[in-house]
């Protein structure tokens, strides 16, 4: 019996998203289609346990997850996130969504991800260090810089991929800085880097609103989550001559329709950790941030936020997709019959693992690029991968979304095709 037996995804689960927007594509398979079972089925789950020693000499065990979707095309590549509400089908639909990224920008990855079920704010930094250690020995046996790459994702940085790389190449014996990305410059990190989730997220909301004719001078923005993804994206967006008037965040739901001082509110959540304390805008309810008048909203916290519910309330012009998974089937649905355009997270998002890609290849070679030539790389990645699933939506009048599908599953199976089933 498939371990996939003993799922019971709801329909407002990851897994369960995950699974309708690949029925949605299979008519636009053709022939490939015989092969989309393999989409709806992970080719590899491990389940580790990860024991420390607390700082209080007791031992506390923590449940973590690598899964890797597909390698058709290459090795796999998706971040780790520390995170309390961590499970294994969320994991398998973050590295499944991965597939579809990777082959969507044409990137030659296979889609992986894992995590580790634990609040990381609860852990001082020696007992963070030890299970990071301790998780990366765990899946050491599956990954690799030409078999699974991990990079940061929700609650990880540069400095935990620096001890997955150390950890792993201790116990390989040797150096092995293509492990992981997104690390530490000086490790063999890549400048862009840091902000490229949130650069693509503005690249891909660019050309989405000169197609619908919506000029970004004095655009209204609304962004949820105000991390690397989403701050970077406000930025970017507010130096084009966008506003920005509403921010949510884990701390607060904050409204200013005249626009927020960026630089101040910059300062405030790397003082605090979160918006909360910044002066110069309204505090609301949370579930109000869905009413604010925006033209441009980016959703950049966590998936299955845009319920059908909230979908009719949601007054932008355009939805882009910073987080994965953002918007349940249902509401994908809702927003189409309104006319609100959405950027689907699987091209949308895209940018982060485009740098890690390119930081790979640098690891690789030995010789790193500088930060115009990467997001200048980056750029025509991006524009060019929208304007073929833009003329595949065109071409079927479909969705972005179901577009993106229809190219990324149409690489991935034509390579599952072409490879052919061993023995």
């Amino acid at each position: 019996m498939s371990y996939l037996s003993y799922l019971t995804p709801t329909l407002t689960s990851p897994w369960h998203t995950y699974l309708s927007q690949v029925d949605r594509v299979l008519p636009y398979l053709g022939p490939l289609a015989r092969w989309a079972e393999t989409l709806k089925r992970p080719k590899r789950a491990l389940i580790v346990d990860v024991p420390i020693e607390m700082d209080d000499g007791s031992v506390a065990h923590f449940e973590g997850y690598r899964v890797q979707h597909n390698l058709s095309r290459g090795p796999g590549k998706g971040g780790i996130r520390f995170h309390p509400d961590v499970t294994l089908e969320e994991v398998m639909a973050l590295s499944a969504w991965m597939t579809i990224k990777c082959a969507a920008v044409n990137l030659p990855y296979g889609g992986a991800k894992g995590g580790i079920r634990v609040d990381p704010k609860k852990l001082s930094e020696k007992e963070l260090e030890r299970m990071t250690r301790r998780y990366t020995s765990e899946i050491g046996i599956i990954i690799g810089p030409q078999r699974d790459i991990p990079a940061p994702d929700v609650n990880t940085n540069g400095q935990i991929m620096a001890w997955m790389m150390d950890t792993y190449s201790m116990n390989t014996g040797m150096t092995a800085t293509g492990v992981v990305t997104g690390k530490p410059l000086h490790l063999g990190g890549s400048l862009g880097r840091v902000k490229a989730t949130g650069r693509g997220v503005f690249v891909t909301g660019r050309e989405a609103a000169t197609r619908i004719g919506l000029p970004l001078e004095g655009a209204r923005i609304a962004v949820q989550g105000m991390g690397n993804v989403g701050g970077s994206a406000a930025e970017l967006f507010v130096q084009a001559g966008a506003r920005l008037v509403a921010v949510q965040d884990h701390s607060a739901t904050l409204v200013n329709p005249g626009g927020f001082d960026l630089a101040k509110a910059n300062e405030v959540l790397r003082r605090d950790g979160g918006i909360a304390n910044y002066a110069d805008a309204e505090r609301v309810d949370r579930e109000a941030f869905w009413d604010v008048e925006c033209d441009i909203l980016i959703p950049a916290a966590l998936e299955g936020q845009i319920t059908p519910e909230r979908a009719q309330r949601i007054k932008a012009k355009l939805v882009l997709e910073g987080a994965n998974g953002p918007t349940l089937p249902q509401a994908d649905d809702v927003l189409a019959d309104r006319n609100v355009l959405v950027v689907p997270d699987v091209i949308c998002n895209a940018g982060g693992v485009t740098v890690s890609y390119f930081e790979w290849v640098q690891d690789f070679s030995s010789f790193f690029w500088s930060e115009d030539e990467i997001n200048a790389r980056l750029d025509r990645i991006m524009v060019d991968a929208l304007r073929k699933i833009w003329d595949t939506a065109d071409h079927y009048k479909i969705s972005l979304r179901t577009a993106t599908y229809a190219v990324a599953c149409e690489r991935i199976l034509m390579a599952r095709e072409e490879r052919g089933l061993y023995p």
